[in-house]
């Protein structure tokens, strides 16, 4: 009688006992074999990592005391080793608390103690097999959820830009030349595409640094002169609102330290033009004022402020300000995105981000980074 699809399609777990001595691998391989497992059996610590880097199993039974390499240096190279799927490990111990202890420490997940008891055995080894199947599970979703992303934003951003393409080919009159209804229609739509693109890109950005697929460029970055590229790109905008937008050099001249730093020269400016065009966007009257001030403290740091006159930020808000598609309550909110990557970043540079806001009286938000030594 032929088997059902899912019969045929189901899964056997893995498991790779380790033991330098065969009579306790043999016992434990009968003993799992009964329950359903494929069982492998490595009799050495250096001959255990050589199979689990060639094909990892589901689950490591691993007994302490061996020669050469015992059971807490296998563990230990295991967790060091990132490029490894999870894989629970199980310890196998004749010795006292200490060395659970010890082993635990090094990243073991669960031990048992011999002489093993085959139900403890068994309960043991399905709980670490159930944390292995969910981890696994996770893992996927977390997968599935990228390349949805990926796929998702590439799909949007096709179309986005041979729009924004074929607008501006209207807007410069390459198809005849508009009449003014229509003109100040097509500018309207060439904001809003834009807008949608960079939302699109941003949230790319979000998932990449998420799924840590995202890699930085390390190279000193004169923080001081990225500052002022930006506040020259954005100045435009501050006139046009009547805000006084000015950078103040004070405290770092009166500092001997540097104001280079160690980084990614296009997240950095990603971070600096968010803020300065979150200070501007919100602002309606007064002023944004940008600093950047050194600390002589070890280790030392630079930090960036940016401080506006806004109608600032409830206390209530601020906890969240930096999560994922949190949006304020301002007529003018965006996705929510921006300042959530700018923490995605800032972190990456070792760096931290923080708000002091009182409403009605403005916000201070500061990034502090390490300075290159």
């Amino acid at each position: 009688m032929n088997q059902p699809p899912l019969a045929r399609l189901a899964r056997v777990d893995r498991i790779l006992v380790v033991d330098d001595h065969p009579d306790n691998s043999f016992l434990i391989q009968t003993l799992l074999q009964q329950e359903g497992y494929h069982i492998d059996i490595a009799n050495s610590g250096s001959e255990a990592l050589s199979y689990i880097e060639a094909t990892p199993p589901d689950l490591l039974l691993l007994d302490v005391m061996m020669p050469g390499m015992d059971g807490y240096e296998v563990t230990r190279r295991i967790r060091q080793n990132t490029d490894l799927p999870f894989l629970p490990i199980l310890l196998i111990t004749a010795h006292d608390q200490p060395s659970v202890v010890r082993g635990l420490g090094l990243g073991a997940d669960e031990f048992i103690r011999k002489p093993v008891e085959f139900d403890e055995l068994v309960a043991r080894v399905q709980s670490l097999l159930r944390l292995k199947h969910s981890v696994d599970e996770r893992d996927l979703i977390a997968r599935q959820r990228e390349d949805f992303v990926s796929r998702l934003t590439h799909d949007l951003r096709t179309p986005l830009v041979a729009a924004d393409r074929m607008l501006t080919l209207f807007q410069e009159g390459a198809l005849g030349e508009p009449p003014p209804a229509m003109s100040e229609a097509i500018d309207t739509m060439i904001r809003s595409n834009q807008n949608l693109l960079t939302m699109v890109n941003m949230l790319l950005e979000v998932y990449r640094y998420e799924a840590g697929r995202k890699t930085l460029n390390f190279t000193p970055v004169n923080l001081l002169e990225l500052v002022e590229a930006v506040i020259a790109e954005l100045s435009p905008i501050a006139i046009e609102k009547k805000l006084a937008l000015t950078l103040d050099q004070a405290a770092l001249q009166n500092n001997q330290l540097s104001d280079t730093v160690m980084g990614d020269r296009i997240e950095l400016r990603r971070v600096v033009t968010n803020l300065l065009g979150n200070a501007i966007k919100f602002t309606d009257a007064g002023s944004v004022i940008v600093r950047l001030i050194t600390s002589n403290q070890k280790p030392a740091t630079i930090a960036l402020e940016v401080e506006d006159t806004g109608p600032g930020i409830p206390i209530a808000d601020q906890p969240k300000l930096f999560e994922s598609f949190m949006t304020g309550n301002h007529r003018r909110s965006g996705s929510g995105l921006g300042l959530h990557l700018s923490r995605q970043i800032v972190e990456a540079h070792q760096g931290q981000i923080y708000v002091q806001s009182d409403v009605g009286k403005g916000s201070l938000f500061t990034v502090r980074l390490p300075v290159q030594a």
